[in-house]
């Protein structure tokens, strides 16, 4: 695995890769897990060149702190990374990704105002205009995209369409612990009694009850709601446990 530390050197490398081969990419912001692993395996499997970026990106945190805290394991990611057969780890700083600021951005007007976009103003604007900017820099056969952010999948399987993008998006089942919790990065901030409870979540939502009964069993259960709806034949929901953040869908 060929480590690519900044834009300028990635350019390079770039120039070199055959034009033929088929290159999957895979955009991530690091603190890997098995659910990336899921992805990158895929796209080893399916491509001939795997590329994985890793950029925590700041425009998609409408909250400081969030971003602040956001777990940053980047020597770890590297050592799963290379016991895997991916072909380039990109690293961008941020300086590079947004040399200009912040002036220039894609928003969507329909889809990324609802349920997360609700919670997280401006988050989608965020992430639509990294994965733009990443999809240039890298210029991928496809992408790998997990259905646990569901409606981050539609949005950027949208945007590509919409701006007559050449890279097929893929998408790839969420991937779950034994007991059902959507694997996240944020998992590893559960205290050993919160995780005993979060995999309710999906047990709720998987539960085919109204969105009323599965409200109140959540309340019972400890969680504090930001919103269950039902959205292009899923069930999404989100919801708090102590200090993280849940986010989850289920197909009804």
């Amino acid at each position: 695995m060929k480590i690519v530390h900044g834009l300028s050197k990635w350019s390079d490398f770039r120039l070199s890769i055959n034009e033929n081969q088929r290159i999957g990419f895979i955009p991530t912001m690091g603190a890997l897990h098995k659910g990336h692993i899921s992805l990158i395996e895929k796209s080893i499997d399916e491509n001939e060149i795997t590329i994985v970026s890793i950029f925590i990106n700041p425009t998609q945190f409408n909250d400081k702190n969030d971003l602040k805290t956001y777990p940053q394991k980047v020597e770890n990611d590297i050592n799963m990374l290379s016991s895997l057969n991916v072909t380039y780890l990109l690293l961008p700083s941020e300086d590079e990704m947004y040399k200009n600021g912040y002036n220039y951005k894609i928003t969507e007007k329909n889809l990324s105002f609802k349920m997360e976009g609700l919670e997280r103003e401006g988050h989608f604007d965020g992430v639509l205009t990294v994965v733009m900017k990443l999809f240039n820099i890298v210029n991928p056969t496809c992408a790998y995209f997990g259905e646990k952010d569901y409606q981050q999948l539609r949005l950027i399987e949208n945007m590509a369409e919409s701006f007559f993008m050449r890279i097929k998006i893929i998408p790839c089942k969420t991937i779950r612990s034994e007991d059902g919790l959507a694997l996240s990065s944020r998992n590893s901030f559960l205290t050993v009694d919160e995780r005993l409870i979060a995999p309710k979540f999906h047990d709720a939502l998987k539960s085919k009850k109204s969105i009323r009964e599965i409200k109140k069993q959540l309340n019972n259960d400890g969680f504090k709601i930001e919103y269950i709806e039902e959205y292009d034949g899923r069930l999404f929901g989100a919801v708090k446990i102590g200090n993280v953040r849940l986010i989850d869908n289920e197909k009804i």
